[in-house]
């Protein structure tokens, strides 16, 4: 399957980022079933999030 560059909306700024058919073929390889939301930036920042609530439950 051949794939092409799409453009998708971030959920979380609303900016314009590019799915590249590189990325959509290893989302394929991987079985990931769904698009990317976020664009890099505020996928990075989520994941941030995510490890500093989990470190913090860990000392509580």
């Amino acid at each position: 399957m051949e794939f092409q560059d799409k453009t998708i909306k971030c959920v979380d700024c609303g900016l314009e980022f590019t799915f590249t058919a590189r990325d959509q073929a290893f989302y394929q390889e991987q079985g990931f079933q769904n698009e990317p939301k976020r664009c890099k930036a505020c996928r990075d920042k989520k994941k941030l999030e995510r490890q500093n609530k989990d470190s913090n439950q860990k000392r509580n």
